[in-house]
């Protein structure tokens, strides 16, 4: 599935949540799937700069090229933010991360409707993820 076809079926959902509560509910449900993260990965230099809520992301490059992450939080929104990143992101190449525009998160209207320190930190995800996938990149261009 595309980075796309997952925002569009995001957009979908969340569509059929009208009230704020339910989408804040939902968003909150989806940090509970998350994989679990290894607590020896919770460590400052997997921790985002600029998260308001801790925030742990790593990265695990695949044969065939692809970068999966694995990521958690320690506050529920958050977390369910994080897993919304994660599905639309992973198991994706570098390129297609980089090229991605994450249109969902205005569709849904998640921007509107987060505070400022959360936005920032949506922010700082976002880069951090795009600094993983330049960095995988620079190793495919030296080969």
């Amino acid at each position: 599935m595309s980075i796309n076809d997952t925002q569009d079926e995001i957009i979908e959902e969340f569509e059929g949540l009208t009230d704020w509560m339910d989408r804040y509910a939902y968003i909150i449900d989806l940090g509970n799937t998350l994989p679990e993260f290894p607590e020896a990965d919770k460590t400052p230099q997997n921790l985002i700069e600029g998260c308001q809520s801790r925030v742990w992301i790593t990265p695990q490059r695949s044969a065939d090229g692809k970068i999966h992450f694995q990521a958690d939080s320690d506050a529920l929104i958050v977390k369910g933010i994080v897993a919304l990143l994660m599905r639309v992101l992973n198991d994706h190449t570098p390129d297609e991360i980089l090229g991605a525009d994450l249109y969902f998160v205005d569709k849904i209207g998640l921007k509107e409707h987060l505070s400022p320190t959360r936005s920032n930190g949506l922010v700082a995800m976002v880069k951090q993820i795009h600094n993983y996938a330049r960095a995988f990149k620079m190793l495919d261009e030296k080969g």
